[in-house]
């Protein structure tokens, strides 16, 4: 482990240790527990996009252990960005949640116009652009110095693939942010919606990557037998 992996660990748990901390007191009786717990979903959801990207980055760390001047920055970067996001990611859940139950889920986020919510989509969307963003420059970065690294065809493909699947998901963060923030009210507070375009995304990126691939593997495979 480098110490730059090490840093970012200690900073995504100090984010994780915000989230937990910004959600109150200790409850004094069965009603204030009661209503604590119909928190738990706004925090789990919350807890899992912290992450995962904390798991991309561990996993980019792992593959290629860069430490210079370029992952560097852009590593601290993102930890900068995800102390600041956690804030508004947690408002963000609870306030859909709080939405999608009718009410019956409590929001730490009260609006008194529906501009105040594009405002926290906005808010939202810009970091999770700057997150995925950041990402993908991580990518791009190994794949920079995919000689120095010694990176075979197939993990210069598996780093492309990388690259692809974290810039369309900033792509993603950032429509979703201008929608919110430029459209009238009446279609900005549906731009959180735009992100359920992830999942069709990286099946596309991961059905090309894959058939890029298995064709590269066939080549090889022939080129030997040869």
């Amino acid at each position: 482990m480098t110490r730059l992996e090490v840093f970012s660990d200690a900073a995504f748990a100090f984010a994780l240790t915000t989230l937990v901390v910004s959600v109150g007191s200790i409850p004094g009786d069965l009603p204030e527990l009661i209503e604590a717990l119909k928190r738990v979903p706004a925090f789990a959801l919350s807890f899992a996009q912290i992450g995962l990207f904390w798991l991309a980055h561990r996993g980019w760390s792992r593959r290629y252990g860069l430490e210079d001047g370029w992952t560097t920055g852009l590593t601290l970067g993102m930890i900068f960005t995800i102390l600041v996001y956690v804030f508004p990611l947690r408002l963000m859940f609870s306030t859909f949640l709080s939405w999608a139950s009718g009410g019956w889920l409590p929001t730490d986020f009260i609006a008194e116009s529906a501009w105040e919510v594009q405002a926290l989509l906005g808010i939202y969307g810009i970091g999770f652009f700057v997150l995925a963003g950041v990402l993908a420059s991580l990518f791009y970065r190994a794949l920079r110095c995919s000689e120095q690294l010694l990176l075979d065809e197939e993990e210069v493909l598996i780093t492309k693939s990388g690259i692809g699947a974290w810039l369309s998901q900033s792509v993603i963060g950032l429509v979703s942010a201008l929608w919110a923030l430029l459209l009238p009210a009446k279609l900005g507070v549906m731009a959180g919606f735009i992100y359920f375009l992830i999942p069709f995304a990286m099946m596309l990126n991961g059905k090309y990557f894959s058939r890029r691939l298995r064709n590269l593997k066939n080549e090889l495979e022939k080129a030997h037998e040869e």
